[in-house]
């Protein structure tokens, strides 16, 4: 539902960023920058949750506006870098519950209902994170093998026959398709040897090779919860994956500790809000928004 049908209270909305049991700092809060466009960062009491919430324009952040400017590159990126300080605001004090980006409603009252409505989802979430942080790990296919995989046909040769030529062109389609399999074989060697070092584990879709700036194929996009008490062995098998040799058809990066924005999902089993705004993005993890 747009900021349009709110009537006299269209004047502004409220953007929430992130749920918490325990406020955060209050110098710290204040000192921390939510959308530009936005009154500072303050702390909604909801059923004896904490929400923290921004003012924002409705003029800027009603439905057709914010569609429309989430379509830019550049305003996404901003949105997103907003929506991830306001999520760090709110931690610090214990776990958090980060919002999908641009989760807005028309007042403290209908924000207050929207929490107490999901109390237990959230209650659960919270208690599922606490003490647990995520860490990216993305999986590419290393230059050698994307060569093999994607180079040129088979040349052709002088007085070459027909079935000379067809051959070759078999042998390279197999030899693509061989080092493809090798590629993603040790993607999912790696996947493996990670979720038995972690709480939980998911997969995102593969960034494009415009998003990644990389020249080879992104094969695995993984975020991984993890126990803070298991962290070292988490990021020594981490380590020796990141470091190469050990499986030379993948590279791997990582990133880390996050929080756990892929494990948070509070609304995926709601109920169509009609007092919350439109949600044009579900879910704004930084490290899916950025190249890597």
């Amino acid at each position: 539902m747009s900021a349009s049908a709110a009537g006299p209270a269209a004047t502004g909305l409220l953007c929430a960023f992130a749920v918490t049991r325990t406020p955060p700092d209050p110098a710290g809060l204040a000192a921390a920058r939510g959308h530009e466009e936005g009154g500072p960062l303050r702390v909604l009491r909801a059923d004896g949750l904490c929400l923290v919430v921004q003012d924002v324009p409705a003029d800027l952040f009603g439905e057709e506006a914010l569609t429309e400017r989430l379509n830019r590159p550049e305003d996404l990126e901003r949105c997103a870098r907003a929506h991830h300080r306001g999520v760090e605001a709110a931690a610090g004090q214990g776990p958090v519950v980060p919002l999908p980006m641009a989760t807005l409603y028309r007042g403290d009252l209908t924000a207050a209902r929207a929490v107490a409505a999901r109390r237990q989802v959230l209650d659960t979430l919270l208690d599922r994170l606490r003490d647990r942080t995520e860490w990216a790990v993305k999986v590419h296919a290393a230059e050698a093998e994307a060569a093999a995989a994607t180079g040129p046909g088979a040349p052709a040769r002088s007085g070459d026959g027909g079935r000379g030529y067809l051959s070759r062109v078999s042998a390279r389609r197999r030899e693509q398709q061989g080092a493809r399999g090798k590629a993603l074989a040790e993607a999912e060697a790696v996947d493996a040897a990670l979720r038995r070092h972690a709480v939980a584990a998911t997969r995102h879709r593969p960034q494009s090779e415009r998003l990644t700036g990389r020249r080879t194929p992104q094969l695995l996009n993984a975020a991984y919860l993890v126990e803070d008490a298991r962290r070292a062995d988490f990021t020594a098998a981490l380590a020796r994956f990141t470091a190469g040799g050990t499986h030379p058809a993948v590279r791997v990066d990582a990133s880390g500790p996050w929080i756990p924005y892929s494990f948070a999902r509070w609304d995926e089993d709601r109920q169509a809000d009609p007092d919350q705004e439109a949600d044009p993005d579900p879910q704004a993890h930084p490290d899916q928004e950025a190249p890597s």
